[in-house]
């Protein structure tokens, strides 16, 4: 059980109690015992006043019996244990104990070496010095005792019942005696009670500590190492409920963004090994199958040539022979996409293009009772692409199309249309480096599907890294910090601490630094530092100005795709077709796309259908 942090720290907690209170309740005791044994020596002295004042009249007449009676009528008050007079010398002259009148006292006994000094009695001396505390016997009660010197006055040495020499000082001293027993059980009852407290004290704050420490520390510790254990059997998708401000909550905010991290990493390993595979399979596959393609290629263009005069055998055939040159261009794009070639681009139609497509699929969509409309803009002019990749492009959203839309049959819309764009949320960053020439471009971390851009922050001792979204313009930045970005706050390369901040500049907004980086051939392109702002700037591509695209919209009737799997579609190998799918369709499509400097977007609604926005360029960068 001690080995736990939570009781461990309960332990701590109730032992740093019990020492505050231990010491606060010794030092209370001691004040308040010094208090009440205060408050009693200023009540005996002031008794012992009034008792010489009470008696002075009768002391100047020498009535002996009155004094006597005032004394032993004092003395039977309840709790003052003896009244008595004394000489100089030290004999007791009055007594509320009668018995013990005409005693000599014994110095040494009662304590009036104080006072008689070598032999010499003081004539003045303070209260404290007055007072005596003792026991009579070790198990009985204490007692307080106080003596008031009686000092010769000019009435004394005149009184004619008897007389003092002037010179004489003190005549003699009033001794009272008080029981403390009172005194005694009121201070051991503070000592009860504050004994109690502390008890009650110390078990309500260990308990109090205990309820805190099992919700805010036990309990969520305990969630991390059971997700630790989680991480450690292999199940990275094991996530923390951590929606709290505290240190605890964001190391729960912190694993799960780790565990995050890393199950991406794992999809990317194992992504990136079915590519290896796909690439060594694709070359297999591309010498296998190009050998009986080249043979009905042959044999076809043979029939193509002996049916001249038959018009409706040359059209099949003709089929025969496109289809098979382009399913060897399939076989080659697929061992190109594999290996992240560079498509081909030249001027082309690209209506003629997607009516090919249409055309491949016209007897396929008909016995399925899919109707396509088509919705071109006329005029279009040609556009710089690669045919046979863009046709593909196209083929595979039909094909896709018809699936979703299964037996019931429906409609696919295409529509073609030009457009003039700002690059402001389309252009994406695909090269930026430091100063140095290092890139910072995060392979490994991407949002919506593109690698970010990545910068090491430094701030008050702590480091971390945040990533940019590399679209111009679509801000969708992720600050994932475990601490806050301070005003001294250092921007950096993370692989040579190379400052990224302009030094020149601060964003014309929130007056923060700006970070730039330089895209190569493109200028450079600057973004703010802070988490709040939106503000970016990129002159060269500002400069361009609205650019010419064409848009094409793919438009169907099926089933939809729900919101869980719309973030996925364009992964490779990810399909929602179950068995009937490999995954590499649309995963393919993005390939081509964003080697065309194009986009590719998707809405879809489950049960009303899906679209598909692509947007291309007029001219390409060859």
């Amino acid at each position: 059980m001690f080995n736990q942090i939570g009781v461990r720290l309960i332990f701590v907690v109730a032992l740093t109690s019990l020492i505050i209170i231990g010491v606060f309740a010794y030092f209370n005791i001691k004040s308040q015992s010094s208090s009440l044994l205060s408050e009693v020596e200023r009540n005996a002295n002031q008794l012992g006043e009034t008792v010489i004042s009470s008696t002075r009249y009768d002391m100047l007449l020498n009535q002996r019996e009155r004094i006597q009676q005032v004394i032993t009528t004092i003395g039977e008050q309840p709790g003052i244990r003896n009244v008595r007079i004394l000489n100089k010398v030290g004999i007791i002259i009055y007594s509320s104990d009668t018995t013990s009148i005409n005693k000599m006292v014994d110095k040494k006994a009662e304590s009036c070496y104080v006072c008689h000094a070598a032999n010499q009695p003081l004539e003045k001396i303070s209260i404290t010095e007055r007072t005596r505390i003792y026991r009579l016997h070790p198990d009985s009660s204490r007692v307080l005792g106080i003596i008031i010197p009686i000092y010769n006055e000019k009435s004394c040495w005149q009184a004619e019942c008897h007389a003092h020499p002037k010179n004489q000082k003190v005549l003699g001293v009033l001794d009272v005696t008080i029981s403390l027993a009172e005194v005694d059980k009121r201070i051991v009852k503070s000592e009860l009670d504050i004994v109690i407290f502390a008890i009650v004290a110390i078990i309500a704050v260990g308990f109090s500590i205990g309820l805190f420490i099992k919700k805010w520390v036990s309990k969520p510790v305990k969630n991390l190492l059971y997700a630790t254990k989680q991480v450690s059997e292999g199940n990275l998708n094991y996530s923390i409920n951590a929606s709290g401000k505290d240190e605890i909550s964001k190391l729960g905010m912190s694993f799960n963004n780790m565990t995050k991290k890393l199950s991406e990493a794992r999809m990317q390993l194992f992504q990136t090994d079915k590519m290896a595979s796909l690439g060594r399979l694709a070359a297999g596959v591309a010498h296998e199958i190009n050998n009986p393609l080249t043979g009905v290629l042959t044999y076809s263009s043979f029939l193509l040539k002996r049916t001249k005069d038959n018009p409706e055998f040359q059209e099949d055939l003709k089929v025969i022979v496109r289809e098979t040159i382009r399913s060897r261009e399939i076989v080659k794009s697929l061992l190109d996409f594999a290996r992240q070639s560079v498509p081909k681009k030249n001027e082309a139609d690209l209506v003629e293009i997607i009516d090919k497509a249409i055309a491949v699929l016209d007897k396929q969509l008909s016995l399925k009772k899919i109707k396509i409309i088509k919705q071109f803009d006329t005029n279009l002019p040609k556009i710089t692409i690669d045919s046979n990749q863009i046709e593909q492009v196209f083929i595979n959203l039909f094909v896709n199309a018809a699936d979703a839309m299964e037996k019931n049959g429906g409609n696919i819309i295409v529509s073609a249309q030009q457009l003039s764009l700002s690059p402001f949320g389309i252009i994406q960053v695909k090269k930026a480096t430091c100063r140095k020439r290092h890139s910072l471009i995060d392979n490994e971390y991407k949002i919506d599907g593109l690698p970010a851009l990545k910068v090491k922050v430094i701030s008050g001792g702590k480091e971390g890294i945040i990533h940019l979204d590399p679209v111009y313009g679509k801000h969708h930045n992720f600050f994932d910090l475990d601490f806050s970005i301070g005003k001294d706050a250092k921007f950096v390369c993370p692989e040579c601490n190379t400052s990224i901040v302009n030094p020149d500049k601060v964003c014309p907004i929130c007056g923060l630094p700006i970070l730039d980086f330089e895209v190569e051939g493109q200028g450079i392109y600057e973004v703010c530092s802070s988490v709040n702002s939106n503000w970016e700037k990129w002159d060269f591509v500002d400069s361009t100005g609205l650019r010419p695209y064409i848009e094409v919209k793919v438009k169907d009737t099926g089933i939809g795709i729900s919101k869980e799997d719309l973030p996925n579609i364009f992964d490779p190998f990810f399909s929602t077709k179950g068995q009937k799918g490999n995954g590499l369709g649309l995963a393919v499509i993005w390939g081509i796309i964003d080697n065309h400097n194009g986009t590719i977007t998707v809405d879809s609604e489950l049960n009303k259908g899906t679209t598909f926005t692509i947007r291309l360029p007029l001219t390409q960068q060859r």
